[in-house]
């Protein structure tokens, strides 16, 4: 996979799909890499120039030194699309994907044609429990928290199943120094003003059992921007698109029916 080196961070991406179709981004969660849109993007039509990439200090992109703030993570995001010369994209983004994906349609408006604001919100905990989790991990390891976030990740049936394990794996993988930036971030961001700003077409996902970003919280940021489209998908977590890709899938397409970015 390709690196682009953005100077202070250095970002891994994967292109996909048709490299003259229409853009579509995939931001990833806290804890997960761009492989967590695999499953979706095998249920995507043709004519889609399909662009994902590991946020800084997860999966193979570099992770600098934290803390790191939303507004670098934004700016990754931004000077990514600018180096590909992405115009008019429709960004989907999860959780922290999610929080780049409004700090990016306030500050780049021209980027975007429409935003997927998929297990996210304006702002997402508080700054104690940020800290807490900081702590614990410092102390003792990713280990320490990774089964308390399965259980907030991942419906009750999905998590008997031996596809949790995966995710578990891939969440002891990711970067502690990466994963501890990230959290820092969330934590310092409250988009609910500038949020609520935003004149976009834009879709809004939630899982039914999901409890790191609940449905109501979901739906109270997504209410932030005039004609908005909230939707839920049933017996799903944190990630949607793992549990569910095939109700995932439905939504985007349809909302991409929807704006015009496919026919």
């Amino acid at each position: 996979m390709p690196l682009a080196d953005l100077g202070d961070v250095q970002l891994n991406y994967q292109l996909d799909g048709d490299p003259t179709g229409r853009p579509l981004v995939f931001a990833n969660s806290l804890g997960t890499d761009l492989h967590l849109w695999g499953a979706v993007l095998d249920r995507l039509p043709g004519g889609l120039r399909i662009i994902r990439y590991d946020l800084r200090g997860h999966g193979q992109s570099s992770a600098p030194s934290a803390p790191y703030t939303m507004g670098a993570l934004i700016r990754d995001a931004e000077r990514l699309l600018d180096l590909l010369e992405v115009r008019d994209c429709i960004f989907v983004g999860l959780s922290i994907g999610g929080m780049i994906a409004q700090g990016l349609a306030v500050k780049r408006l021209d980027l975007m044609r429409g935003l997927v604001l998929s297990n996210t919100a304006a702002k997402i905990g508080t700054a104690a429990n940020w800290r807490q989790r900081i702590e614990a991990i410092r102390r003792d390891g990713l280990e320490s928290v990774a089964d308390s976030i399965m259980e907030r990740w991942f419906a009750p049936t999905f998590r008997k199943s031996p596809q949790m394990l995966q995710w578990r794996d891939g969440l002891l993988r990711q970067s502690i120094e990466g994963y501890i930036g990230c959290c820092t971030a969330i934590a310092g961001t409250d988009f609910y003003t500038p949020t609520s700003g935003l004149r976009l077409p834009t879709l809004g996902i939630a899982g039914s059992d999901d409890g790191a970003t609940p449905a109501d919280l979901v739906r109270e940021t997504v209410d932030l921007i005039p004609g908005s489209k909230f939707e839920v998908i049933r017996r799903a977590g944190h990630l949607p698109c793992v549990e569910q890709p095939d109700a995932f899938a439905d939504q985007l397409i349809t909302f991409l029916k929807e704006v015009g970015h496919i026919d």
